[in-house]
């Protein structure tokens, strides 16, 4: 009697296991073809080993494909590399907008600001790495101490020059 309670439920976890395996390939497999028909000429594209290009050309025939990863720089890589379709995201001033990926990840931005504003209200200078508010501006005595440093560098240096 406990033979077959076991057997059963062996079989029962084969089956069980053996669906899933199917419904996931059927998923790859859907997968993959929605990357294929977005995988067109003219489309930013990332490879497997993070290549980032414009997709010029597919060749089916030789698994072949040319991405130009920068002005008049064109690479040849195999057409399986070619990993997914880049998407431009919004930015401000260099930071995405997308929304958190995490709770830990809003709460971390949300302190942040909160820090920047308390900042802000007490009149604190920025921290090293921080943006300020107000771009720093160059007193006129600054200015004319910077390009006097220049020029008597430059001076120095025409004059190592002719020496040697």
């Amino acid at each position: 009697m406990n033979d077959a309670v076991l057997n059963i439920l062996l079989v029962v976890v084969l089956a069980a296991f053996v669906i899933y395996a199917f419904r996931n390939s059927r998923k790859n497999k859907a997968k993959q073809a929605e990357l294929r028909s977005q995988i067109v000429p003219g489309a930013e594209i990332m490879t497997n080993f993070g290549l980032f290009g414009t997709l010029l050309s597919i060749d089916e025939v030789n698994n072949v494909a040319e991405i130009e990863v920068s002005p008049g720089n064109v690479v040849r890589v195999h057409r399986q590399t070619l990993a997914k379709v880049v998407t431009p995201t919004e930015t401000v001033d260099g930071v995405a907008t997308g929304a958190p990926r995490s709770v830990e990840e809003a709460m971390e931005i949300a302190n942040r600001e909160a820090e920047a504003r308390e900042r802000a209200e007490k009149g604190e200078t920025p921290e090293f790495g921080e943006l300020a508010d107000k771009p720093v501006e160059l007193t006129k005595n600054e200015e004319t101490t910077v390009s006097d440093d220049s020029a008597d560098e430059t001076a120095r240096r025409s004059t190592k020059k002719i020496d040697e």
